[in-house]
């Protein structure tokens, strides 16, 4: 019996998510989410443990930045009454190069943006960015890279000022400004003998480069996200400016790149990149609505859909979703676990979703498989997805388990 066939009365016990990216938006943008809304959404993702980025207002870009945002945290997660487990990235601004040596025993890595995105943070000049990775290797800390060449971007914003359809956002942001920074990224790693952690990755030329990195034996690893795994270019038509985020989504061709680099070991981790806003937000007219999406709830179950149609295995998933982040992040190891039905069909909606935003961009799809209950630190979450009759039958696995389970 492998590690992902245990029996708990029907229902699957697989070990809980680690999210490796998210945007909980505290301090500075408790409008969008909270650590109070987004510890429910992540624990109805069956995710007990995320690291947080650094493009807060203000930015964690300072010791005492990052201490100011852990107190935030705990406070609201002690409001919640769920000890949901995180980490920090620290973030790279040229004004505080000094502060990385000492940020090395308190974040998981050292994120470097190297196109804008969303929050000022960015590192665009060479000198800079070689000097970043030199002062995180002789740091001994893993740093995450945004991959997108700001000089490219720069012009791309200019040629296409004005324009009006969202599925321009991907020219705006187009392939080759990936390509280049990923490349600088990895010339850098191998540089400086830093490890490297590249963030979202979504084209095709960026799998093969982390693959004959890899070949090489440097230290590279590479995460996809679950929008560029199961949406596409395609997707503007219906959704627009709900499916602009940063970098943006690509081609069939890429999506199925991104596949293939799961199924070989190219891609290390799958994270939301959870970036939630508002709908008022999100309904502007393209040129002022804000790039980013939620996906904490939605990573699971589709995921087990995938598994499902043979896109992966279940034991891959877990090596993408807990495993490797883990190894890669040096995350101490728990207990915590998932029990998902792996039969349970239903169609995502936007009523669902416990992100303070209230919305999904996967809403209308039916996906098969499910988390039902959520074991955090010794204690069972109950996710109120069944009926009542459903959940009477299942009451016995639940106490079987850990006892009583809260819903959440």
């Amino acid at each position: 019996m492998t590690r992902s066939e245990l029996d708990f009365g029907g229902l699957t016990a697989i070990p809980a998510l680690i999210d490796p990216h998210v945007h909980f938006r505290a301090p500075g943008g408790e409008q969008k989410e909270d650590w109070e809304t987004a510890s429910v959404a992540a624990i109805h993702g069956g995710i007990t443990t995320v690291l947080d980025m650094p493009n807060n207002t203000p930015p964690c870009t300072t010791l005492r930045a990052v201490e100011e945002k852990k107190k935030l945290i705990d406070a609201q997660l002690k409001s919640a009454d769920i000890p949901l487990r995180y980490g920090l990235y620290f973030g790279a601004d040229k004004d505080h190069f000094d502060q990385i040596s000492g940020a090395s025993g308190s974040c998981v890595a050292l994120k470097i943006f190297m196109g804008c995105s969303t929050g000022g943070l960015v590192i665009d000049d060479d000198e800079a960015l070689d000097e970043a990775f030199r002062l995180a290797a002789e740091a001994n800390m893993l740093v995450a890279v945004h991959a997108e060449d700001e000089a490219l971007l720069a012009r791309k914003r200019e040629e296409f000022a004005g324009a009006s359809d969202p599925a321009v956002h991907s020219q705006m942001r187009p392939k080759e400004a990936a390509i280049r920074a990923t490349t600088k990224a990895i010339a850098l790693a191998r540089k400086h003998g830093a490890r490297l952690y590249i963030l979202h990755m979504s084209t095709l030329e960026e799998v093969a480069l982390v693959r004959a990195a890899k070949q090489e034996g440097l230290q590279v690893y590479a995460e996809a996200t679950t929008h560029h795994l199961f949406l596409s270019e395609d997707d503007y038509a219906e959704f627009g400016t709900l499916v602009q985020m940063n970098p943006p989504l690509r081609s069939k061709e890429d999506q199925e790149a991104l596949w293939e680099g799961i199924r070989d070991g190219t891609i290390d981790t799958i994270g939301t990149d959870h970036a939630p806003h508002t709908l008022e937000e999100k309904n502007q007219p393209f040129g002022k609505a804000p790039s980013g999406i939620p996906g904490v709830e939605t990573l699971l179950p589709l995921l087990l859909d995938a598994v499902y149609h043979g896109q992966l295995t279940l034991d891959r998933m877990i090596d993408l979703t807990h495993s490797n982040p883990q190894k890669i992040f040096n995350l101490p190891p728990n207990d915590d676990i998932v029990l998902v039905d792996l039969e349970r069909e239903l169609t995502v909606t936007d009523e669902m979703i416990k992100s303070k935003c209230g919305w999904t961009p996967y809403r209308g799809r039916t996906l098969r498989g499910w988390p039902e209950y959520v074991i955090l630190d010794g204690r069972a979450y109950s996710i109120t997805r069944r009926t009542l009759e459903e959940k009477q039958q299942s009451e016995d696995c639940q106490h079987g388990a850990q006892g009583s389970a809260p819903a959440v």
